[in-house]
C-alpha cells in the first residue's frame, strides 16, 4: 500500500502550505484529495512535488504491505502455480 504520510510530513519541514501548492505552485486541490485519501497520483505529479518541496520520491511517499495485501498476493501466487502446474 502507498502511504503518502512523507509528504504532509515534508510539507510541515519545508514550511509549505497546502495553499501554496495550489495557488503557487499550480498543484490541484483534486490532487492534494487524492493523496489524503491515499490514492494514487502520477509520477509526473511526484516529480513536480519533489522538484517544489527539493525533496526525492520517498520524502512524498513510502511502500508497506498490509496483511490483507498480502494474504490477496499469496493466493494469485498459487493460482499462477497452478495453472502452470495444468500447462504441463
Amino acid at each position: 500500500m502507498i502511504s503518502y504520510d512523507n509528504f504532509w510530513e515534508t510539507m510541515k519541514k519545508r514550511g509549505v502550505t497546502k495553499y501554496s501548492l495550489i495557488y503557487h505552485y499550480g498543484i490541484s486541490s483534486n490532487t492534494l484529495r487524492r493523496m489524503s485519501h491515499g490514492e494514487s497520483i502520477t509520477t509526473s505529479t511526484i516529480n513536480e512535488l519533489c522538484l517544489i518541496l527539493h525533496c526525492k520520491p520517498q520524502d512524498i511517499l513510502s511502500f508497506g504491505i498490509t496483511e490483507e495485501e498480502k494474504a490477496f498476493t499469496e493466493q494469485r501466487e498459487k493460482e499462477v502455480l497452478m495453472k502452470k502446474k495444468k500447462r504441463t
